[in-house]
């Protein structure tokens, strides 16, 4: 049975069909989604929740555990990961890769329900669940500054217009904030004069919550028109909570203004972004000084080129809706490394399909031999192109270097097919003639060997974990192309075969018979080679087995990894101060190692934000100069220059990492390698984690060598006398109400506009809050004598130390995570420290001693660029 006959017999039909698939291929080119690399989505969820005010310890104990407990129930959660800080609690939930994110955020969602009894009853929110992917990179990081504008209105033109309009552009899938600084109505106020009026700050929390509301109010129905009631029950400013009357002593009204100030300010004044352009080469678009970040993220499988082009094409609009004072402006284009990268495997694969092409021709020396296998390159690739799309992939540097690699697959059959009826046309036979009998000779034999290429392949395919998350594009772009391949040679090669191709003649041009004199020398020194191994059989054989023995040795001694480390252009950077630093502290010294960062000549810009998380801490996102625009450094090489400077920091210390784009596990850790240690006892992991540290910091091997343990803060112990109060009768919930209304930062009111809702936040004055002494102005109401009286009558204060500024979870079980990366070394070297370098991950840091079996130690996640 000849499959081609009908093809071969039908040319125009034949046309048709190689005619569709180009143009069905074209299509799928260009309308496949763009990426770096495959997408890795593990099916994650976030789960947060904020209580102002909250110690890292009571987040932890009353907040993460009753929602860790309520998590371990749900079936298919590989790993659970929590941090708590100062009035924050986030925790991760990652999926087994075959469950669905939608039935997974159902579960969650019945798991928060069911655990909300337990949870604080002042919680401001109940917690917020969000689809997160922690191997994701921002695609896009934007700045919003002005010279003339408070932060607060930069904020709320940042939240309501450029973070709404933004998300709902198509392939947007989260924007966040960094350095919020959401407006509010800040009211400060003084417990001493509270007190000398008689009233003390629960009193007055109660009555500020109960002059703000925007509930339901009807309206009049008459016979002639409808009235709907409108009412100034909402304070919207500062000005109008200022005439407040909070109470009355001695008949006289008590105003806000008289025992406080009232401000419009900020939600959280201890957070904060700022902004520092290059300064060898700097950028005229980015504006320094404090400001708001945007950092935008892709929807999994989205073409990432096109939503950048998209967000910039709202940019102008969005801008025209702000005032003239606010600067905005990138700070990081991820599509630049993409570009970069695309365009150049792209040029990689054009440059493999000329130099086939040629080595064709050159063997065939027959410009019509050589364009009919030829045209199987192109159709074969956009046929390839069009199952990535049906399927559901990307293009991405994985499926585009399957593309290139696919070449040489894909022309190998019809060179076959042009051989076999260009041997059959110099028998003398006909080109249509010669095609009939040489696509029916060798058409399953051709069969046999794609099918035995595909199997070859399949594995990928199905390959569970991330592995196969990563290779399966590359097998399905790979077995496509050489599917499409063997069709259309089965069916187009042989028709213009039989159409096309001319009588073979002897060679007539110089250059031609020079070529073919070349080939028949080559025939006679490959016989001639060819006989000398037959007459050398047993030395054949000892080299066939030294090869063996020298590809065994080579595998064995090679460096291994389970990915290359990139250079995406962005760096990751996060700065710690002392554990008991304040925020004006903090801040001060990241805009210290913001400015020396931004020095560097490969640096384009710098914006950090303090105090989300931990009050002593900064994370930064660090843009590098593409390699175009003259930098001539990968960015190792940056961190490596820049950690003697930042070393001099005194105060601070700063650990920088070129961002990947592949990530694994839910936590993020703060170098390239992570090792974790978990354990039911608080207090022994405070004890051996220290020493684990120390023992890892002594490896020459390692650099960056850090911790995420923050146990060594600074508290004020409060003990209450329980008796003393009693008769005053007073709880230990009255007085920690009192303190929390002066301290905490509380979220006392809301008040609602067309745009967004803003809170009223009530504080005791700043100078008051800066030392201990505040406990002594405080006063409550004693339900017994009807008067205030003093705190610091039955209550006592005692600063300590030893006090977690963070506390994470692994499991349900706290954690300690220990992060690293290795001392770059020279490849000879790499190779002498093999069994070393496998000994820094697992043997040296076990042999730590342990004093119980409590002590569970596991590896959070697999190292994502692991050399071991």
């Amino acid at each position: 049975m000849n499959i081609s006959r009908p093809f071969i017999l039908r040319p125009v039909a034949t046309a048709l069909l190689a005619f569709a698939v180009l143009l069905a291929g074209i299509v799928a080119y260009f309308s496949l989604p763009v990426a770096s690399l495959p997408a890795v989505d593990f099916p994650t969820l976030q789960i947060s929740t904020s209580l102002p005010g909250g110690s890292p310890t009571t987040m932890a104990s009353n907040v993460a555990t009753p929602l860790e407990r309520q998590f371990s129930l749900i079936p298919g959660v590989t790993q659970m990961t929590s941090s708590s800080s100062l009035g924050s609690t986030s925790i991760t939930l990652q999926f087994a890769l075959s469950q669905s994110v939608e039935y997974d955020f159902q579960q969650v969602q019945a798991a928060v329900n069911a655990a909300s009894a337990q949870l604080p009853s002042n919680l401001p929110a109940q917690p917020t669940i969000r689809q997160v992917n922690p191997a994701d990179t921002p695609i896009m990081v934007l700045s919003l500054t002005s010279k003339t504008l408070p932060i607060d209105t930069v904020d709320n033109f940042a939240d309501t217009i450029f973070s709404q309009r933004m998300s709902s552009i198509e392939g947007v899938g989260q924007v966040t904030i960094g350095g919020q600084q959401k407006p509010a109505v800040r009211i400060e106020i003084d417990p001493r004069k509270a007190a000398a009026r008689g009233l003390d700050v629960n009193t007055i929390r109660t009555k500020i919550t109960a002059q703000t509301l925007n509930s339901p109010k009807g309206s009049i129905n008459g016979g002639q028109q409808t009235l709907t009631i409108y009412a100034n029950d909402q304070i919207l400013d500062a000005k109008g909570w200022r005439d407040l009357v909070v109470g009355y002593n001695q008949g006289a009204a008590v105003h806000l203004s008289d025992i406080g100030s009232v401000s419009d300010g900020v939600e959280n004044n201890q957070i904060g972004a700022w902004i520092f352009p290059g300064k060898a080469d700097p950028d005229k678009e980015v504006q320094a000084g404090q400001g708001i970040l945007l950092v935008v993220f892709k929807q999994p499988g989205a073409n990432v080129i096109d939503t950048v082009d998209r967000i910039n094409q709202a940019l102008p609009s969005m801008e025209a809706n702000i005032p003239p004072g606010i600067h905005v402006s990138v700070l990081r284009d991820g599509t630049q490394t993409i570009r970069a990268s695309v365009a150049d495997v792209q040029n990689t694969m054009l440059l493999t399909i000329v130099l086939v092409v040629g080595v064709i021709f050159v063997f065939l020396l027959d410009w019509r031999a050589t364009i009919i296998p030829s045209t199987i390159i192109p159709l074969a690739l956009l046929g390839a192109a069009g199952a990535l799309l049906f399927l559901g992939d990307s293009l991405d540097n994985l499926s585009l270097m399957a593309l290139s690699i696919a070449v040489g697959f894909v022309v190998d059959d019809a060179i076959v097919m042009v051989e076999v009826i260009w041997q059959k046309m110099e028998h003398g036979a006909r080109p249509l003639e010669a095609a009939l009998a040489g696509a029916g000779e060798v058409g399953f034999t051709l069969l046999s060997i794609t099918v035995s290429l595909i199997a070859v392949f399949t594995p990928l395919m199905f390959m569970g974990g991330v592995v196969g998350l990563l290779m399966h594009e590359f097998a399905v772009a790979l077995s496509a192309a050489v599917l499409v391949s063997m069709l259309l040679t089965l069916t187009v090669t042989p028709m213009l075969c039989g159409q096309f191709l001319k009588q073979p003649k002897p060679p007539q041009h110089r250059f031609t018979r020079a070529m073919d004199n070349g080939f028949k020398r080559m025939e006679a020194s490959y016989e001639r080679g060819l006989t000398w191994v037959m007459d050398h059989r047993l030395l054949t054989l000892i080299g066939f087995l030294l090869t063996i023995v020298l590809a065994g040795v080579l595998y064995a001694t090679a460096s291994t990894g389970f990915f290359p480390e990139e250079d995406t252009g962005l760096l990751g950077g996060l700065m710690q101060t002392a554990q008991s630093s304040t925020f004006p502290q903090t801040k001060a010294k990241a805009q210290e190692v913001g400015r020396i960062i931004a020095s560097d000549p490969a640096v384009s810009a710098v914006g950090m934000f303090v105090g989300n998380g931990s009050g002593n801490q900064a994370n930064m996102f660090i843009a590098l100069k593409p390699m175009s625009e003259g930098r001539k450094i990968t960015a190792p090489e940056i961190i490596a220059r820049l950690r003697p400077k930042l070393a001099k920091v005194i105060g601070a210390r700063t650990i920088l990492q070129a961002r990947q784009d592949i990530n694994m596990g839910g936590r993020s850790g703060q170098a390239e390698y992570q090792y974790t240690l978990a354990d039911a006892d608080m207090d022994e992991l405070n004890t051996w984690s220290p020493k684990m540290l120390a023992a890892m910091q002594k490896l020459p091997e390692l650099r960056d060598v850090n911790s995420d343990q923050q146990s060594q803060g600074a508290s004020l112990n409060l003990d209450i006398d329980r008796a003393a109060a009693a008769r005053f009768g007073l709880t230990p919930t009255d007085v920690d109400d009192a303190v929390y209304e002066m301290l905490g930062q509380d979220e006392i009111a809301q008040f609602y506009t067309q745009q967004n809702s803003y809170h009223v936040v009530m504080e005791a004055p700043p100078k008051l809050q800066e030392t201990p002494d505040i406990l002594n102005s405080m006063f409550v109401l004693s339900s017994t004598t009807g008067k205030t009286v003093p705190l610091s009558l039955f209550v006592k204060a005692t600063p300590s130390g030893g006090t977690p500024v963070s506390v994470n979870h692994q499991g349900e079980f706290p954690a300690v995570t220990l992060s690293f990366n290795l001392a770059p070394v020279s490849r000879s070297v790499r190779r002498r420290r093999r069994s070393r370098t496998c000994a820094i991950r697992w043997a040296r840091p076990i042999r730590c001693p342990v004093p119980s079996r409590a002590m569970r130690r596991r590896s959070s996640s697999p190292c994502p660029a692991s050399r071991c």
